[in-house]
């Protein structure tokens, strides 16, 4: 039982992680974050049923198509919800993008229902061996991980051994320098709020066949994946990850020992104690500002 914990875990930790991983990106780039990352998650699942189930599209098409629709939804929310503000120098972006999250709920729950609905997947549906383990994992469960993974590892690679990601993490720590090089902060930013949204979107995907499908499931999965992106030092795209993994863990753990009562107590009551300990994040740097 508790090996079998572990490993839940760590596919449930590396969904947390790959949506915390698109607040570091907006925060990195823009110094802002969106809080419609859980609704972009759910949008990435709803779409794939509609087009899969409701439709039926094949599989790949469905995926490829919600995706790039989640990465749309990105760009509406920069557009929509955060450039007039930041433009500005308002703070409202916070609640705007709040807003436009709960404004997308809705109309997914008007036009796909309330009712709770299950993704067929060919990766969750017998599910494997493990021999003398006596496990019995799905495939998807062990993909995960390598996905999210394998993406903070590209984002990390892009974000600091390429021209095009040190040109982008300059936006937000130098604007009119990163003008002056000639780099377009404005589609920089937006493109940040694309990738953001194509995560979460990704996350959804991939948890939707393991969890049902409805309106309002990215609502929790957006507020542990702040969490662990706080967690795990916003400023970090492997600390995010790592604290996403170490998130999912616990909480599995504290599930399969004491109950789903104590889960949110003592998985939260953890995290003030840790940003205690620690108010940068655990693998997050304090920033230096000249003066």
């Amino acid at each position: 039982m508790l090996l079998s914990a572990l490993i839940s875990g760590f596919g449930l930790g590396s969904m947390y992680g790959l949506m915390a991983l698109g607040f570091y990106v907006t925060y990195a780039v823009s110094g802002t974050v969106n809080f419609a990352q859980g609704s972009s998650m759910m949008l990435g699942a709803v779409l794939t049923f509609a087009f899969a189930q409701t439709l039926g599209w094949p599989l790949w098409l469905s995926i490829c198509l919600a995706l790039a629709l989640c990465a749309l939804y990105g760009l509406v929310v920069e557009f929509v919800a955060v450039r007039p503000f930041a433009r500005r120098g308002s703070d409202a972006w916070l609640m705007a993008t709040v807003a436009l999250g709960i404004v997308l709920d809705n109309l997914v729950l008007f036009t796909f229902g309330k009712e709770p609905r299950s993704l067929p997947s060919p990766l969750a549906q017998t599910p494997l061996n493990l021999g003398e383990l006596g496990l019995g994992l799905y495939p998807l469960q062990l993909l995960i991980p390598v996905v999210g993974l394998g993406l903070a590892g590209v984002l990390h690679l892009l974000s600091r051994r390429t021209r095009w990601g040190t040109g982008m993490l300059a936006v937000v720590q130098n604007p009119a320098a990163a003008r002056l090089m000639g780099i377009p902060i404005r589609r920089a930013i937006a493109l940040a709020f694309a990738l953001s949204a194509l995560f979460a979107g990704i996350a959804g995907v991939l948890i939707a066949p393991l969890f049902n499908v409805q309106s309002d499931m990215g609502t929790l999965f957006g507020l542990k994946a702040f969490a662990v992106a706080i967690l795990g030092g916003i400023t970090s795209a492997w600390g995010v990850m790592i604290a996403g993994l170490l998130f999912g863990v616990i909480e599995a753990l504290v599930t399969s020992t004491l109950g789903s009562g104590y889960t949110q107590i003592i998985t939260f009551g953890l995290v003030i104690v840790a940003l205690a300990a620690r108010p940068n994040g655990l693998f997050g740097r304090a920033e230096v500002k000249k003066v």
